[in-house]
């Protein structure tokens, strides 16, 4: 057990800041224009990054008159797509794995908080090779997705600690408000999409630049 008095916990998101699976839901979100005779952009996919899936689904069948899908379906062939890619290969984000590994050793608790759905979510989770994750919150574990608090909120919850006593690692603005909100010390780490600064959240370039040894310098204010 960690004798660490902060962070009691870390709260991870998946796409982007865990893994860089971004470019695996561009080429199927591209995909699935394509089939109804649309395109699709990089800076199209960088609109959805961080959104729940559901609210990204109707957006796609909405743009792309997709009529004989349902939003569940429109979730589910993405999905199975990305799943699919991550089979082949996990990209780890820099020193993601690394970072794990550390917690892990220090006893600190983790969760992975993602708008992805639980099987994606458990694909990844699976193909580690140690228990890296003592909770998974997916994005059909909760009533409201990112930005609402309640991802967050249910992940500390399930660890049985405050949100106060928690860092999350985000890579983008409605992950980051969604943590915020939830009352997470929270870090952005940029990858695509560029990340405002703001009260209650500190934006760090990689987490190649933190050290298990120096969380607590990751407070943010009185929090």
């Amino acid at each position: 057990m960690s004798t660490n008095s902060f962070p009691k916990a870390v709260l991870w998101d998946m796409d982007g800041t865990l893994i860089d699976s971004e470019p695996y839901w561009l080429l199927s979100e591209s995909r699935l224009a394509q089939q109804y005779g649309g395109t699709w952009s990089q800076a199209d996919g960088e609109q959805l990054i961080g959104n729940n899936l559901f609210d990204a689904s109707d957006f796609l069948r909405a743009k792309f008159g997709i009529e004989d899908k349902s939003t569940q379906d429109v979730i589910d062939q993405l999905t199975d797509e990305v799943v699919a890619q991550l089979r082949q290969k996990l990209p780890w984000r820099p020193g993601a794995l690394e970072l794990l590994i550390c917690l892990k050793r220090a006893g600190i608790k983790t969760a992975l908080v993602t708008m992805s759905m639980r099987k994606m979510a458990m694909a990844v989770v699976e193909q580690i090779d140690f228990q890296a994750f003592d909770v998974v919150v997916a994005g059909d574990d909760v009533v409201n997705g990112k930005p609402d608090p309640e991802p967050y909120q249910k992940a500390a919850d399930l660890l049985g600690v405050a949100t106060s006593d928690c860092l999350a690692f985000e890579d983008s603005p409605t992950g980051l408000a969604s943590a915020v909100a939830a009352g997470c010390h929270t870090i952005g780490i940029p990858n695509i999409v560029n990340l405002p600064d703001g009260p209650g959240r500190r934006i760090v370039p990689s987490l190649l630049d933190i050290n298990v040894e120096e969380l607590s310098s990751l407070r943010i204010g009185n929090r």
